[in-house]
């Protein structure tokens, strides 16, 4: 197929380009190059025959159309979004802006060029989300595809305004979709403002390692690159207008998860003294910050044949040894406008 991957020098974006390059799929990678964005990351596919970067912006209509004019893609992965809720709660008006306005833009240049090519049957806009559009778990339950949503932060009601969307296409016009939203994804090439990278990152440096509240909130974990595999799957073999949710299987309270990065560190890199964990510091935990997400991924599971094939335990070992060995990639992102900062105090 020919793709064109929207914010492909991002976290799961470029995990999703290198996984399609790899398996022979002609790829246009469209980003804007935003603060989280890496070039870098592409690095294992720059050179290759079937890759192809554009730097555009999914707000700028005009440029989408060129990009669809010029290299006519039998599909569209969607991943282009602001993502991380703190800094939607500092500034939530690049949210509205990349994840609404951005998506409305590229659903109408999709539609346009879609009808122009006369409506071909395997045409596919598929549209990444997030669980985060579901709001908050108590104890019990999952998120399945029928979960009514709920969102809590800048960031997830964006995500969920994109979501309603893309169904919305579907429905009054016949655009050919599908759609997931997926849990916390991990794993190389994560940039370091997020949870995992920070904790890493921090212990190599011997400064605090903070945790939200208690440490008590849950998420399910998935391996970025279990992540990609499930995106193209769903691409290829998904049900127009079905939506799947893609969880990793591995739930974990951020204490525990935390607990289990300083565990590794201290076999791989030990510590002059002691152990990392007397780094973890309980700091202010931020609004609105949703008690527990967990998936049910048996549509996708029992549809498509797809499971995790990383624990989170795997995971976070392969996880930290890449950053132990790519201090190369990291360092310079620390310097990057608020990374390493508390940011979402509201």
């Amino acid at each position: 197929m020919k793709l064109i991957v929207t914010g492909g020098a991002g976290f799961i974006g470029s995990a999703v380009v290198r996984q399609a390059v790899a398996e022979g799929h002609e790829v246009v990678n469209l980003d804007a190059l935003t603060y989280a964005a890496c070039l870098e990351n592409l690095a294992p596919v720059h050179n290759a025959p079937n890759y192809t970067f554009v730097e555009a912006d999914i707000r700028d209509r005009a440029a989408l159309d060129a990009v669809l004019a010029e290299h006519a893609p039998d599909a569209i992965m969607h991943l282009a979004a602001e993502s991380h809720v703190d800094r939607s709660i500092d500034g939530p008006g690049d949210f509205i802006e990349t994840n609404i306005t951005g998506t409305f833009n590229l659903l109408e240049a999709a539609r346009k060029y879609w009808t122009e090519q006369g409506r071909p049957e395997d045409f596919r806009f598929h549209h990444v989300s997030t669980d985060e559009v579901f709001g908050s778990l108590g104890a019990d339950g999952m998120f399945t595809e029928d979960t009514s949503y709920d969102p809590r932060s800048p960031y997830s009601a964006s995500k969920a305004a994109s979501d309603h969307l893309v169904r919305a296409w579907h429905e009054t016009y016949g655009l050919p979709v599908v759609m997931t939203n997926c849990s916390n994804n991990y794993g190389p090439y994560h940039f370091p403002e997020k949870l995992i990278p920070v904790v890493i990152l921090n212990a190599l440096a011997g400064k605090a390692l903070p945790i939200y509240g208690d440490g008590s909130n849950i998420r399910d974990w998935l391996y970025v690159e279990d992540h990609a595999d499930a995106l193209l799957l769903v691409l290829q073999k998904g049900g127009l207008g079905r939506s799947y949710n893609i969880g990793g299987e591995n739930e974990r309270t951020n204490l525990e998860l935390v607990e289990t990065l300083c565990s590794i560190l201290d076999e791989e890199r030990p510590r002059e003294t002691g152990s990392y964990k007397d780094l973890i510091t309980f700091v202010t935990d931020r609004p609105g910050h949703d008690a527990r997400y967990a998936i049910d991924p048996a549509r996708i599971r029992d549809e498509l044949g797809w499971r995790p094939s990383v624990t989170v335990e795997e995971g976070l070992r392969r996880t930290v040894l890449w950053y132990l060995e790519n201090e190369p990639w990291w360092k310079p992102l620390q310097e990057r406008q608020g990374v390493g900062e508390r940011l979402g105090k509201g």
